[in-house]
């Protein structure tokens, strides 16, 4: 559908008269349309999408012809202004045909009228040029350029005749509503076709028919009552022209009205304007008319948290923590007792977290064992989801207030399955140990080594009886070497051990909150695919809409 709005527009450009602003204006409304295709109600987007097309095909057909249609009730004297303004007897009336059935055309000039008229979809059989054959007579040519219409009675108890009407008036550049003085009030003609007019005002004359049969004395307050009936409509511009075709009286007045705004030029682009402002006002009134926004960020990073709650981020930074403490630990401590923590589980394995590369294959897809998120927590991330939805849509119409809350949580069913396999794939930086822990571990067992040789040189020396000969046992400072070695590598290592616990402390801070980030990236990213970017996308749309109701409607 979007194409056929495209090519609506491409057709327009360049054909428009210079200096017209109608072809922005349509241009406007084509991507308002198709922005509100799918959000609004299908009945105005499709009248909507039906005046662009309109439009389009209309200001490709000829633009030295204005259409005007005459339209009135069964007896209204219709035909009868229509043969008048013709000066011939080109539709039947009266007796001889109660109703009139079809559309006849009557042209003043021909050149690049056919397409319009097939466009029109008046057959040929009922149109007539008025410098044709039938016309003998030489008047003057203030007419050239207008195709006059006689449209079927709009109250005519034949279904078809009445579909007639409403195809036509949609089309024609000009209306003329003949009425008559005993129906003029008439709320059919009022209610179905007037009043919804009312933006239509620059392009319509109403004339009062059979005005030669009502008493001299009333026909001014007549006129007057009529006016109030209009003015009641809305249709305040709209001029009333008195007449009667049967004597001729007010016809030129209509014809010289007529040939004014042929003239002009301006009719075609008042109308092609009307129809266009009148279908965007309705738009603007169910879009509404806040200025496009963009999603606070606070609002963003609110629902960020609570997903990150619910998916368990704290749990796992606390487990990140937790293990690299317990690694560190077990790799800087002393040896003859830190092997004891290996008896502790791990915590992240115990969340099938940083297994290794055997990880996925041993566990699934990336899956961990997070506990699932509390009813709170899911109640929070509801709330968020729902905030953002109702803070994004503030003071936008009720279509976008529905769209946009539809959008917030089109996919938050999959939240769950995608924030799971986000966290399990993230890099948590724990696998390794860090150099230094390898290297404390290196030197922790060389001082237990040398420990153990200073213990097995200090046993040999005193089962020898050489532990207190300096000739035969190195002293430092007066204590024997073999002593210093095994106490010293103890002691050190023991101290070593107590040290480095500083170290692995500001090591498993680190990695938890590197771990922290990395995690809430994640979310972030699936917060954005699922909820945040279709939300935004709405706004888009909204975005769109306003842009082109401006330019349709300034």
């Amino acid at each position: 559908m979007t194409s056929l709005l495209h090519g609506a527009m491409n057709g327009v450009k360049g054909l428009v008269t210079q200096g017209s602003d109608i072809g922005e204006r349509l241009d406007g409304l084509a991507a308002a349309v198709a922005a509100a295709e799918g959000r609004f109600d299908e009945e105005l987007v499709g009248e909507a999408r039906t005046i662009v097309e309109r439009a389009g095909g209309r200001l490709r057909l000829s633009a030295e012809h204005t259409v005007v249609g005459i339209a009135g009730a069964t007896g209204s004297g219709k035909s009868s202004t229509f043969n008048a303004l013709t000066g011939l007897e080109l539709s039947a009336v009266g007796v001889r045909r109660p109703t009139t059935s079809w559309a006849t055309a009557c042209v003043w000039g021909t050149q690049g009228a056919r397409e319009l008229l097939e466009w029109l979809g008046i057959p040929d059989r009922h149109q007539t040029t008025r410098d044709s054959m039938l016309d003998t007579r030489r008047e003057s040519n203030d007419l050239d350029g207008v195709v006059l219409l006689d449209l079927p009675d709009h109250d005519s108890t034949e279904v078809s005749h009445h579909l007639e009407v409403d195809r036509l008036v949609v089309l024609v550049d000009m209306l003329v509503w003949v009425l008559d003085p005993q129906k003029y009030a008439d709320a059919a003609i009022h209610d179905r076709y007037l009043q919804p007019l009312r933006t239509h005002e620059e392009v319509m004359v109403v004339v009062l028919n059979h005005i030669d049969t009502v008493p001299e004395e009333r026909r001014e307050a007549m006129v007057a009552d009529v006016r109030r009936l209009l003015d009641a409509d809305g249709l305040h511009q709209v001029p009333v022209i008195p007449l009667s075709a049967k004597k001729g009286w007010g016809v030129e007045e209509l014809r010289t009205e007529i040939a004014r705004r042929v003239a002009e030029k301006k009719a075609t682009k008042a109308r092609l304007e009307a129809d266009i402002k009148g279908v965007a006002g309705r738009l603007e009134a169910v879009s509404g008319t806040a200025k496009p926004r963009s999603l606070a960020a606070g609002r963003i990073e609110a629902l960020d948290d609570a997903l990150a709650e619910a998916a368990g981020v704290p749990t796992i930074v606390d487990a990140v923590h937790r293990a690299t403490t317990m690694r560190a630990g077990r790799a800087t401590g002393w040896p003859l007792v830190s092997w004891i923590s290996s008896l502790k589980p791990d915590p992240l394995k115990r969340l099938h977290l940083d297994l290794g590369s055997a990880g996925k294959e041993l566990t699934g897809r990336a899956r961990t064992s997070v506990p699932e998120p509390t009813a709170v927590q899911r109640a929070r991330v509801d709330s968020e989801v729902r905030a953002l939805a109702d803070d994004a849509s503030a003071g936008l119409g009720t279509p976008w207030q529905e769209s946009i809350r539809r959008a917030s949580v089109s996919r938050v069913d999959d939240l769950g399955d995608r924030l799971d396999g986000a966290l399990g794939s993230v890099d948590l930086g724990a696998a390794k140990l860090p150099v230094w822990a390898g290297l404390v571990r290196v030197l922790q067992w060389l001082l237990i080594l040398a420990a153990v040789a200073g213990g097995v040189w200090t046993l040999a020396a005193f089962f020898s009886g050489s532990l207190d000969d300096a000739d035969r046992t190195p002293q430092v400072g007066g204590i024997a070497l073999p002593i210093l070695l095994g106490v010293g590598g103890v002691a050190l290592g023991i101290v070593l051990a107590i040290v480095c616990r500083f170290l692995v402390a500001a090591t498993a801070r680190s990695r938890a909150a590197r771990a922290d980030h990395r995690l809430r990236s994640a979310v972030e990213e699936v917060a954005r695919e699922l909820v945040v970017a279709p939300v935004e996308a709405e706004l888009a749309a909204y975005s769109e809409v306003r842009t082109g109701l401006t330019r349709a409607l300034t």
